[in-house]
């Protein structure tokens, strides 16, 4: 992923307003954020704790999608999965998001949801090498890795496909 701008990064938004996207915090460590291996940069709003934000790449542009959580929590006795990075984990660890699809159909009130990482940091937990290749060599850990981060692309992209179809 390409390093992006403050301003890059609000005007890729393409559900929401401009001054919904003039009025979003954006993450605190963007100066810090690994870029290069990176393919989606995800963060939860700090000023409206129900808002979130996934930025990336999309059919060769960058695409931004305004998220709303669910605001109720599952129970954290039971697991969940991540339906972007496929990273199971407690069930209060994963929220519902809704999405406004783009256009007409937006504005209607039509949405898209599924059930991501309560912090939006699917990112990084892609990189992580899933337990279950802990006792395969490197050369094999890194081929996982290399198969969940397509994964999430992969999803990624079905995804704001969904946000994007009118």
């Amino acid at each position: 992923m390409l390093a992006l701008t403050e301003a890059a990064i609000r005007r890729s938004l393409v559900n929401c307003s401009r001054s919904e996207a003039a009025a979003m915090a954006l993450p605190r460590d963007l100066d810090a954020f690994d870029w290069a291996n990176a393919d989606v940069l995800g963060w939860r709003d700090p000023k409206a704790e129900l808002r979130g934000y996934l930025v990336h790449e999309h059919e060769g542009r960058t695409v931004g999608v305004a998220l709303r959580a669910a605001d109720t929590k599952m129970s954290s006795r039971r697991s969940a999965m991540c339906l972007l990075c496929h990273t199971v984990q407690t069930a209060a660890a994963i929220s519902l998001f809704t999405a406004r699809r783009v256009g007409e159909a937006g504005r209607n009130g039509n949405t898209v949801g599924t059930y991501i990482c309560a912090d939006l940091d699917c990112a990084h937990r892609v990189l992580e090498v899933p337990p279950t290749a802990l006792p395969l060599d490197e050369e094999l850990q890194a081929l996982a890795a290399e198969e969940r981060v397509a994964g999430l692309r992969q999803r990624l992209h079905a995804f704001t496909a969904d946000v994007l179809r009118r």
